[in-house]
């Protein structure tokens, strides 16, 4: 198994990735973006997110996609929005060498913070984690805005 940056070419795997942590998470109707989308939001002048791959036998098995934010209390930080496996090779270290290079990144990066969200039902995750030395916050909630909630609140007037 190799860890790898990606490339535009193996976006339709990480689509094929994000959808499968879908349904892991029990939202399998959800993912409404594309290919296309992916490609351009990730490679043009100005990416917007970063990713790493897994590749065993020259299939793709996992995925680590990540982008930088910026903390008004820490400065740079780096959040990682989604850490993906094939279901079939969970627990063999594919995670864990993915997690790890998105630790490493962000070390050389010289972030002052790497951050990312966990379901409170996903226990394996969450110990996963906190065995890494990870602090799994239990006081901030997440707050969010769908699109038609946004439409919703710039039309009413």
């Amino acid at each position: 198994m190799i860890i790898r940056k990606a490339r535009a070419e193996d976006m339709e795997a990480a689509l094929e990735l994000i959808k499968e942590l879908a349904i892991y998470e029990k939202e399998p109707d959800a993912v409404i973006v594309t290919v296309e989308d992916l490609i351009r939001d990730g490679y043009g002048e100005d990416p917007l997110f970063y990713c790493y791959v897994a590749v065993e036998d020259g299939t793709i098995v996992g995925m680590a996609l990540y982008y930088y934010r910026y903390s008004t209390w820490k400065g740079r930080t780096l959040h990682l929005e989604d850490l993906v496996v094939k279901e079939n090779q969970r627990g063999s270290g594919v995670g864990f060498a993915l997690y790890s290079e998105i630790i490493k990144t962000g070390y050389e990066d010289n972030v002052q913070r790497i951050e990312w969200n966990v379901l409170n039902w996903n226990t394996p995750a969450i110990e996963f984690y906190r065995k890494s030395g990870a602090t799994v916050l239990q006081d901030w909630m997440v707050a969010q805005m769908s699109r038609e909630q946004i439409e919703k609140f710039v039309t009413k007037e």
